[in-house]
Order: structure tokens, then C-alpha cells, then sequence
């Protein structure tokens, strides 16, 4: 295997085992004429949530992707267009493998980019500030 091949497969290897822990951020390389895709198996009835922002500092103008989530029966649960960054949200309708893909669309189509990806899911994707809100609770956050 050439040793790009192998990077891109530890790469590969390292963001399935990191959505597998349930949450986690990755950076994804997306070439100009390819789109990049990370999938998770998840249960039906569980929350996902998550946001993704392009990295930018070295190009003149802020470049976009387009990104499609979708369900294990193809239905899209996710969809945009020419975003630098977003959020999504959805709870899932059926058990299986989802499917997040992202790609360069419009004038960037030369560039090279680098998207992070933040995927919560279930227990890792509760807003425990706002149920301490809400349940009255006082958070209290220790320095290690």
C-alpha cells in the first residue's frame, strides 16, 4: 500500500473509532474533486446532534461545502448547500447506518479544505446545562 494509502486508512480507521466513543470531533481532508463521508450506526429513537465549520485562514474568501446526512433507508435527515459552517439535529426514526458526506461545491472546486465535525450522539448529545436550568440544579464545573 503506498504511504498516502496508509495515512488515509489509519485516518479513515481513527474517525470510525472516534464517532463509535458516541461523541467526538473530527478533521476531515476533502479534495477538490472528491467528497469525504463518515457514517455511524445508531438505534432507532436516539438524538444526534452536531455542527461542522471549514477552516478557512488560508484562503483569500471563506469557502463552502454542501453536506447530505442521511437515514439507513435513504431519507435525508440533513441538507445544505454552500455553508461554511452549520448545525444539525435529528432523532433517529430507524436503527442503522447513517451517513454524513460532505464535498467542495461552486467556485472552491481547486481547493483542498479541512472540515471539523463535531457528532453527538444520545447520552453525549444531552445539553446538561439546560436540564440543571431546568431542574434547578447547580452546576459546578472543577478545574483538573
Amino acid at each position: 500500500m503506498a504511504r498516502g494509502g496508509a495515512w488515509a486508512a489509519a485516518a479513515a480507521a481513527t474517525a470510525v473509532w472516534w464517532m463509535a466513543a458516541g461523541a467526538g470531533a473530527v478533521w476531515l481532508e476533502i479534495a477538490p474533486s472528491g467528497s469525504k463521508c463518515v457514517s455511524e450506526e445508531i438505534q432507532s429513537n436516539v438524538v444526534v446532534i452536531g455542527d461542522y465549520s471549514v477552516l478557512y485562514e488560508h484562503h483569500q474568501a471563506r469557502p463552502t461545502v454542501s453536506v447530505k446526512i442521511t437515514s439507513p433507508f435513504g431519507d435525508i435527515v440533513h441538507k445544505r448547500e454552500k455553508v461554511s459552517s452549520d448545525q444539525f439535529a435529528f432523532t433517529t426514526a430507524e436503527a442503522g447506518n447513517y451517513l454524513a458526506c460532505f464535498w467542495i461545491d461552486g467556485e472552491d472546486r481547486g481547493l483542498v479544505l479541512k472540515l471539523n465535525l463535531d457528532w453527538k450522539i444520545g447520552i453525549a448529545a444531552k445539553d446538561w446545562d439546560s436540564v440543571a436550568k431546568t431542574e434547578k440544579i447547580e452546576v459546578k464545573y472543577m478545574r483538573m
